[in-house]
């Protein structure tokens, strides 16, 4: 059955398409599923499921090679470890073209909370996640992808110029 769906987003309303579906969980799978959307907070089951359903279908996207993505790349570590925040600004600057921008905080006791926004292809996307994390001093490390895209906000030319296109 399907059927359709207002829902706003600001002053603007798109019409979205829903399909109901039914799912078979065991009692167990269920009852750990309505602790999760209470304590989460999500409207309803389907809300949840559907949450949970595009994050797979995301990370399996990110598995299958080089769709071009969006997301972070955290790392926490140790400033104090010899050359290592050089060593990650130098892994920044070496795929600037993936890396967008990043943000880092002063913890306490010598440790620094570091967030990398980058877009590109996921297979390289991972692979400078796991350059940054595997350096000696980072703690832990994570690479987040979500399957959508940041705007160009200037169309530039390969030699740096300012493309001219038409206006509309």
């Amino acid at each position: 059955m399907t059927r359709n769906i207002k829902s706003a987003a600001g002053e603007r309303q798109k019409r979205e398409t829903v399909s109901r579906v039914s799912l078979s969980l065991s009692e167990q799978l269920l009852s750990e599923l309505d602790v999760m959307v209470g304590e989460r907070g999500f409207a309803s089951r389907s809300q949840a499921v559907a949450t949970i359903l595009h994050r797979s279908l995301v990370e399996h996207q990110h598995k299958v090679g080089d769709r071009v993505m969006v997301g972070t790349i955290t790392i926490f570590y140790d400033h104090t470890a010899n050359g290592l925040g050089e060593r990650l600004a130098n892994l920044q600057r070496k795929h600037i073209d993936e890396v967008i921008s990043s943000l880092h905080i002063h913890l306490m006791h010598h440790l620094t909370l570091e967030v990398v926004l980058v877009q590109g292809p996921a297979n390289k996307l991972e692979a400078i996640a796991n350059a940054m994390i595997t350096e000696r001093g980072v703690i832990s490390g994570r690479l987040e992808l979500v399957a959508a895209l940041i705007p160009q906000l200037h169309p530039f030319t390969k030699d740096g110029k300012r493309s001219r296109k038409p206006k509309p």
